[in-house]
C-alpha cells in the first residue's frame, strides 16, 4: 500500500473540567458523577439509595463526600489518560 494512499484519523477530546465534576457531584451526588464516571455513578447511586433508605437520609451524608472524591479521582484519571501522563 503507497503512503498516498493511507488516511490519517485523528481524534480529538477535551479534558473535563475538575472545577465542573465537583460541582455537579456536590449539588447532585451521584448523578453529577455521570459527568466524569459512569460506572461510578451507578454504583454510588446504587449504594447511595440502599444507605438512604436504610439511615432515613442520614447516611448520605457519608456517601456524598465519597461521591465528590471518586469523581474527582475519576476525573483526574481520564485527563492523565489523555495527555498520556501516567
Amino acid at each position: 500500500m503507497d503512503t498516498q494512499d493511507q488516511k490519517q484519523v485523528v481524534i480529538v477530546k477535551t479534558e473535563k473540567s475538575m472545577g465542573i465534576t465537583i460541582l455537579l457531584t456536590f449539588f447532585f451526588g451521584p448523578i453529577g458523577m455521570f459527568y466524569s464516571t459512569i460506572t461510578g455513578a451507578i454504583v454510588m447511586l446504587v449504594i447511595s439509595l440502599i444507605v438512604g433508605i436504610l439511615t432515613l437520609g442520614l447516611g448520605l451524608f457519608i456517601t456524598q463526600p465519597i461521591c465528590v472524591i471518586w469523581a474527582a479521582i475519576a476525573t483526574n484519571n481520564y485527563n492523565k489518560n489523555l495527555t498520556g501522563k501516567l
